[in-house]
């Protein structure tokens, strides 16, 4: 045999693999059940060494013998040790190859390493699909434009519980796991809270062994890689598929077509069918996601767009017109290219509209044929929500609601009154926003040219919900009807449907002739004997005499009223308000904190939730404390483990508050401070190799990490630093070292690439820092620091070494938030407002170990009219902070745009709308009792070990529980 590149692995003859094969057939043969593939058959009978599986034709683990007289394999249930590890790796570096065999380096080792892991998934994973399928349990499907999914190997072989094997298997070919798992990079099919709560929502669902599944698209190119230049931003292209990703499995039978364009038509029995138009093909990419101890495996899947090859004009390329010729592949192709493409044009908004319907047509005809496959011969097309719950992560996913409907009516044939139905008892909503431009609003021009059934099906949407509005308001008050109907109506600035407006009309004129019969009976009873009258009063002045035109033709007719009062704005855009079509298409609406979910209540969709009170439900968001304490902060997770007696805490977080009785112990204090300086000489080492800032451990770490949006106000966070500066520049170097706590200040967060003013920020960050960290005067003092290209894999790395948070939102403006969240339950103490979940986290973690500043949310916009009268009165360290930056102390750029927004008091991008200078005053003085606290070892270290205690509300487990008892109403299925 020939000795491969790596050591001790060698090639497996011709006639050695005829022989394993010939083995493998003879043991499937009698084993047909048993999910196990050749590849990894081949290997573990080479290695002779037991491997762990799972025979789901029993419901009992088994030991299962092979009496094949060539081979003698004999299969047991264990667990993999670190030998059978190391035959995995180097069998994969050798036989699934995606490198040259001359070298087993880092990137070489990675790839071998994370497929071994994933044939151990797979076997899991398929026996969790077999076992949905047969016992057709209800099953939740989780659709989202987004999934932040992070680098995947630590976190499967944590879950799998199989790191010390893999750590040892490494050692013995060289490398560290650590080294090895640096080399993967983080899937690109995400970029903020919103991804990142969906991926940890599929660790828990599968934890929990509840039956779930993800949906999203596969991005080639992500959002963008974020580079960080002497301009500010720049955005390349991520590269995350260059080299393939591991993880995923290619589905090439599973595809489904997807329309666009075209037309409706009717048949002769009434039915409508959408025609003509652009086809796409849907292709389906698997990705495992293991559950933490336990054997359950549920799936991701994401889409990806192309057409088959014969469209491909073969002839034009021939001619040389060579755009021509592939111009349908790229089309179909760009649709999966970017995550979030810039919609300023109206090619961007309908790319994005195609993203949007390519992921909710491709998964629900998926989820379609799952349902009709399960129900056998007979399908009970009634019972489709006893089986399926469709779970829309934001608006992004709302064309689900007229693609169900689409498909029960066109397809399938159903009544719209059984079909409307169904797809209401399915669907339910997730808002995470309360800001009007982030609740989607599309163009219905737009809309019915790119999908014209769909839009058909959505003013019929509308219209049911008109008569319901009508029937709930009456007719007798047309305003208050009339405002009912511009806050709740689905299709925004439309003509009323025939049938409502007929219904109004009736009433109009049944009201009318009430009125003409009591003004007869009134002129009948009068006495006809008082024929004199006194002339002295005129009966009417002259301006009642001078009724409008318009009036004395509604007085005769009462359309011409109605069409005046209802009918829409002729100068107004035309829009479908996709918010409303969520809340009236589903069964329920859920916020993600408590104070959202009640401004969401009262404020966002208050008319809804008068109508349907019972849709509306809260659902605090949380995070999994698998990836986001034990794997990214293992030091602390060991620490937790010893002082709460186990690991229980790890699926089971309620256990995190037994810390709290032990908070005054100064071991456990001196441990937690120990594991909090390893995690912050990890960021020193991050911080060089990003950014080539040398920082001190010794300082505090103050964190600012997500997407970089006014509402998030790292403007006041930078310019609470060019404050601090200042007044160090004034001191003299004792009075500095008196007076301020050494600081690093790190910055991470992309910016939208279309989004100028965020960009400004990022800008004005990084040169505020390139000023302040090459002052000797300062030295290390004070140090700010931009990351750049922040994502999971850098928050794994910045959370656990941080000690300060920030979390500075305008009240009322942050959903929830789930970065507080981390940080908390990594020991890092928050600053921030009463926004989104921070609100619950004081609560939990105790007022006292919260630095709370600023205004609260029923205040804001009381504020905003005082500054719009012109009675806000700034405080006078932000207006030296803004001259400070005008003297150019940082640079050449001019900011006037950026400092123009926090000035004046009306006007677009002017006003301080987000209440920066306001909140300005409270926020430098709660940081002076940041300085105070910090300068207390012992008092901060406690508070820091409250925080993490505090946090066992913040788990992504006991929100999935909440889910699936309260929305989706599935119950766990384990595999024996």
């Amino acid at each position: 045999m020939a000795t491969s590149a790596v050591s001790g692995v060698n090639s497996i003859s011709c006639t050695t693999s005829i022989s394993s094969i010939s083995s493998f057939n003879n043991f499937r043969s009698k084993n047909p059940n048993l999910l196990l593939g050749k590849r990894s058959f081949l290997l573990y009978n080479w290695r002779r060494r037991s491997f762990y599986v799972s025979n789901v034709a029993s419901d009992q683990k088994q030991k299962m013998k092979d009496s094949s007289s060539d081979e003698g394999f004999t299969l047991d249930v264990l667990q993999p040790d670190s030998t059978s590890v190391l035959s995995s790796i180097k069998y994969h570096a050798e036989f699934t190859p995606s490198f040259s065999p001359e070298k087993f380096e880092l990137p070489k080792a990675y790839y071998a390493t994370a497929e071994s892991v994933r044939d151990m998934l797979i076997i899991n994973w398929n026996a969790t699909y077999d076992l949905y399928e047969k016992m057709n349990a209800k099953q939740a499907y989780y659709l989202s434009m987004e999934f932040l999914q992070g680098r995947a190997l630590l976190n499967a072989i944590g879950n799998l519980g199989l790191t010390g094997p893999y750590a040892d298997a490494l050692t013995k070919l060289g490398y560290s796991l650590e080294d090895v798992a640096r080399q993967e990079p983080d899937a690109a099919l995400g970029n903020g809270g919103l991804g990142r709560l969906a991926s940890c929502f599929l660790d828990s669902m599968a934890t929990l062994n509840y039956p779930a599944w993800g949906y999203g698209l596969r991005y080639r190119y992500g959002l963008f890689k974020q580079l960080i230049t002497k301009d500010g931003q720049e955005e390349v292209a991520e590269n995350w598929l260059e080299m393939g990703n591991p993880w995923e499995i290619v589905r090439n039978d599973i595809s489904y077509p997807v329309k666009f364009y075209g037309k409706v038509i009717e048949g002769a029995d009434g039915r409508k069918e959408w025609v003509g138009g652009e086809d796409i093909t849907a292709v389906a990419y698997d990705i495992p996601i293991p559950g933490y101890k336990t054997k359950t495996t549920i799936n991701l899947r994401l889409w990806s767009t192309k057409l088959a090859a014969e469209v491909f004009d073969l002839r034009a390329f021939n001619d040389g017109d060579h755009a021509k010729a592939y111009e349908a592949q790229k089309k179909a192709e760009k649709i999966c290219y970017i995550l979030y493409p810039g919609d300023d044009s109206l090619e961007g908004k309908t790319l994005r509209l195609k993203q949007q319907y390519t992921l909710c047509s491709a998964s629900l005809q998926d989820i379609i044929a799952r349902f009709e496959r399960r129900s056998g011969n007979t399908v009970n097309w009634d019972q489709f929500p006893e089986k399926v719950a469709v779970q829309m992560n934001d608006t992004h996913p709302t064309l689900c609601i007229p693609e169900i409907l689409r498909v029960l009516i066109d397809v399938k044939g159903l009544s719209w009154k059984q079909a409307w139905e169904i797809t209401r008892r399915t669907v339910a909503y997730t808002n995470h926003t309360v800001l009007p431009e982030a609740l989607e609003k599309w163009s219905l021009t737009l809309l019915r040219e790119l999908l014209p059934r769909h839009v058909e099906i959505i003013a019929m949407i509308d219209e049911e919900l008109l008569h319901t509005i009508v029937a709930e308001y009456g007719t007798e008050d047309l305003d208050l009807l009339q405002e009912k109907l511009n806050q709740m109506r689905i299709l925004e600035n439309v003509e009323i449907p025939s049938s409502v407006l007929e219904l109004l009309i009736k009433s109009e004129e049944g009201k009318e002739q009430a009125e003409e019969q009591k003004e007869e009976e009134q002129e009948e009873g009068k006495d006809d004997s008082k024929d004199e009258e006194t002339e002295s009063v005129k009966a009417e002045t002259t301006a009642e005499e001078e009724e409008t035109e318009v009036k004395k033709v509604e007085a005769e007719d009462p359309q011409a009223k109605i069409e005046r009062i209802f009918g829409p704005d002729p100068n107004g855009q035309q829009v479908v308000r996709m918010a409303n079509l969520c809340v009236v298409g589903g069964h329920a609406v859920n916020g993600v904190a408590e104070i959202h979910s009640e401004i969401v209540k009262k404020e966002v969709f208050n008319e809804f939730y008068e109508l349907w009170p019972e849709k509306f439900q809260n659902k605090t968001n949380g995070v999994t404390p698998r990836r986001w304490l034990s794997f990214c902060n293992p030091e602390l997770s060991e620490i937790i483990t010893k002082w709460t007696g186990s690991d229980d805490w790890l699926v089971n977080t309620e256990k995190l508050a037994e810390l709290r009785k032990f908070a005054d112990n100064e071991e456990l204090q001196s441990e937690w401070r120990k594991a909090k300086r390893s995690n912050k000489m990890k960021i020193v080492s991050l911080i060089k190799e990003k950014t080539g800032y040398v920082v001190s451990p010794d300082a505090m770490f103050d964190v600012q990490i997500k997407r970089i949006h006014e509402y998030k106000r790292q403007l006041l966070n930078i310019f609470g630093i060019v404050y601090r500066y200042k007044k160090m520049k004034e001191m003299s170097p004792e009075e500095r070292k008196e007076k301020f706590v050494p600081r690093i200040c790190i910055f991470g967060g992309k910016a939208f690439a279309t989004y100028v003013q965020a960009k400004r920020i990022v800008k004005f960050i990084t040169d505020v820092g390139a000023t302040v960290n090459h002052d000797p005067e300062i030295g290390d003092l004070l140090k700010v620091v931009f990351v750049p290209d922040y994502n999971v894999s850098v928050a794994e790395v910045l959370i656990p070494g941080s000690e300060l948070s920030q979390h500075i939102s305008t009240a009322g403006m942050e959903a929830s938030g789930t970065s507080n969240m981390k940080f908390a339950m990594n020991g890092c103490l928050l600053i921030g407002t009463l926004d989104g979940a921070n609100v619950e986290i004081r609560e939990e973690v105790g007022e006292d170990n919260f630095f709370l500043f600023g205004a609260h949310a029923h205040e804001i916009a009381g504020l905003r009219k005082e500054r719009a009268e012109g009675k806000f009165v700034p405080d006078p360290r932000f207006e030296e902070v803004k001259a400070f930056v005008r003297t150019g102390v940082f640079g050449p750029y001019n900011y006037e745009e950026l400092i123009g927004s926090l000035e004046g008091n009306e006007g677009y991008g002017r006003a301080d709308y987000f209440l920066v200078g306001k909140d300005f005053p409270d926020y430098i003085e709660c940081q002076d009792k940041v300085d105070e606290a910090y300068r207390d070892e012992k008092k901060w270290t406690k508070m820091s070990i409250l925080n993490t205690a505090g946090s066992s509300k913040f788990s992504s487990d006991r929100t999935i529980h909440q889910y699936a008892r309260d929305i989706w109403r599935i119950q766990p299925v384990e595999l024996p």
